[in-house]
């Protein structure tokens, strides 16, 4: 091992619709920031990671999309990944640079995530989410789960709008009947981030709502109305790591240092068995790696493609226990100004979720806190910051859970 890794340098793109942007456009925007914000030539970067999921699908660049974007910006003759790995595809690229970096194969390793899921062609836009084998799961997955999940009020207990929000909101409904969690609660968690992303100028949606006005929203699948569930969106996110030697030479004044990571597939297991849970063994081992405990962390972003997924993965990295983390939300514990605030940023459902994009763009903000220059969605003494990003569906849980604990330099 070469030494430990920090992260010099994020950028991002407004997540939102951007129908008349390529990918190049948005890949491009963020690395400049990224590369401007780090306070380096793009010349000095010694290895790329590229994260996408569907810009094959929507763009037709199946090969070597990274070139096209990086290389007129002067990013070439380097080594280069092209990662997927679902909706954590990014976080999976970081974990690839920082790898790289503490091993000591690069200095400078710039990792980029994109995804634009607008389209003029609606059936083009939709069709990425109605894979057969992905309706194939969590279809089986609500079937499996019926008789353990809470029932829903009469008039309420139809399919949704797609296979996928079901199997969300068989999730939900399962963890009300473990738990006792409500539909308010639940709400509770979706209000607080529509809140916040108030403050946020990169994020999709700006608007605040409150725990009644996501009540009364449109419903999508029993318990889950239309903000508690991540939207569609386009954008991109950047960050740059770098080995201690080089962040000396530079200067590390504004570097965040990786304390440590870790990434674990899921598996076969009861769908109620939560002490398995995947978010819950990966971030058990990820904080044995670092020498720290939940309760050292200042804030944290999660992955809530649905609310019902920031509960699950606040209780699995530790935040809070078993049942206790929709309660927590409701008491304003899981706020700007709580406990452990979550999801500063607006989290997936109000910041917007991108899919390749996403696990750097929580890399984005958590940098941001522990720099102390978010303003006034800045959590007061910020040192120790945690960020939890799913990717896919498998079984009875997410396919992978990806962890980073990152640390005030």
């Amino acid at each position: 091992m070469s030494g430990k890794a920090l992260i010099l340098g994020v950028g991002m793109t407004q997540f939102g619709r951007h129908l008349d942007r390529t990918h190049t456009d948005l890949v491009q925007e963020a690395v400049t920031l990224a590369l401007g914000d780090a306070g380096i030539k793009a010349a000095q970067i010694d290895s790329t990671v590229y994260a996408t999921v569907v810009q094959g699908f929507f763009a037709g660049e199946m090969s070597i999309p990274s070139q096209f974007a990086l290389r007129p910006l002067g990013i070439s003759g380097v080594r280069t990944l092209t990662v997927e790995a679902a909706c954590a595809s990014s976080t999976i690229g970081l974990h690839q640079a920082i790898m790289q970096v503490e091993a000591g194969i690069s200095e400078v390793a710039l990792v980029v995530g994109v995804e634009k899921l607008y389209s003029r062609d609606r059936e083009k836009k939709f069709a990425v989410f109605q894979q057969p084998l992905d309706i194939a799961l969590a279809k089986q997955y609500v079937e499996d789960t019926r008789p353990l999940l809470a029932p829903p009020p009469e008039g309420f207990d139809g399919p949704g709008p797609n296979a996928m929000m079901d199997a969300y909101a068989a999730q939900a409904r399962l963890h009300m009947k473990t738990y006792g969690t409500t539909q308010r609660q639940i709400a509770a968690v979706a209000a607080k981030n529509h809140v916040h992303s108030v403050d946020n100028p990169l994020s999709q949606y700006r608007d605040p709502m409150t725990i009644e006005d996501v009540l009364a929203a449109p419903n999508v699948s029993w318990p889950l109305t239309v903000p508690m569930c991540a939207p569609i969106s386009d954008g991109a996110s950047a960050a740059i790591v770098v080995s201690e030697a080089f962040a000396r030479r530079v200067g590390t004044g504004r570097a965040v240092q990786v304390r440590a990571w870790n990434s674990r597939t899921g598996q076969d297991r009861a769908p109620d068995d939560y002490a398995n849970h995947v978010t819950r063994l990966a971030a058990a081992e990820t904080f044995e790696r670092a020498g720290l405990s939940p309760a050292d962390c200042d804030l944290a972003e999660v992955h809530d493609a649905s609310s019902i997924g920031e509960i699950l993965q606040v209780e699995g990295l530790g935040l809070c226990l078993p049942g206790e983390a929709g309660p927590a939300a409701e008491r304003g514990e899981l706020s700007l100004g709580g406990r452990i605030p979550v999801n500063v940023s607006g989290g997936l459902v109000s910041k917007g979720h991108p899919l390749g994009a996403t696990g750097t763009g929580q890399i984005h903000e958590l940098v941001t806190q522990l720099r102390g220059e978010a303003g006034v969605r800045q959590v007061d003494g910020a040192r120790i910051a945690v960020a939890e990003n799913s990717g896919g569906f498998y079984g009875v849980e997410d396919g992978m859970s990806a962890v980073t604990i990152l640390e005030k330099a």
